[in-house]
């Protein structure tokens, strides 16, 4: 049975393993050293701390992977955009999984007044994510070739975008 739910401190050690396993093992990260489990935890709670959904999957009491969102960029224009992450654990790939986190970030965005929601994709060949995300109505909005290097040789990164709630549709009611 798979479980979707907010992350805890204790799920920092799992997350930061998963993480691990695709900064040595995948280009759908540019990091190349794995952040320490300390790391991980001052990430996660600057992501909370902003008021913005740090999720994790828990199948047969193990967490087998994770998504948040961080505001796109810090300037203050862009405050109703985020850009999203999602980790599998490798024996998580293949089970929808992915999507599934995805679509719980994603209403837990519209909830934090997110209406424009980024992926920005590690590897033009990251067929796993792109599905995900296309399946999501996210749209492919651009290709920025050969701007990381990782495990000897270029990679790309793919944008894809969707709005959420109202998206552009409406001004927001209140600054934030």
């Amino acid at each position: 049975m798979l479980t979707l739910r907010p992350s805890s401190a204790q799920d920092v050690p799992a997350i930061a393993a998963i993480y691990a396993h695709h900064v040595l093992h995948s280009t759908g990260t540019f990091e190349t050293t794995p952040p320490t489990e300390e790391e991980m935890a001052g990430r996660r709670a600057d992501v909370l701390a902003k008021g913005l959904p740090y999720l994790v999957a828990e199948q047969h009491g193990k967490v087998v992977g994770f998504a948040y969102c961080q505001w796109f960029k810090p300037r203050p224009a862009y405050r109703f955009s985020a850009e999203d992450s999602i980790y599998l654990h490798p024996d998580a790939t293949g089970q929808k999984i992915g999507g599934k986190l995805l679509a719980a970030l994603m209403h837990q965005a519209e909830q934090a007044g997110v209406r424009k929601l980024i992926a920005v994709i590690g590897d033009s060949a990251n067929a796993g994510s792109i599905g995900a995300h296309r399946a999501a109505g996210f749209k492919q909005v651009g290709v920025i070739a050969s701007c990381g290097w990782k495990f000897g040789r270029w990679l790309d990164i793919v944008l894809m975008d969707r709005g959420l709630g109202e998206g552009d549709g409406t001004a927001p009611e209140a600054p934030q």
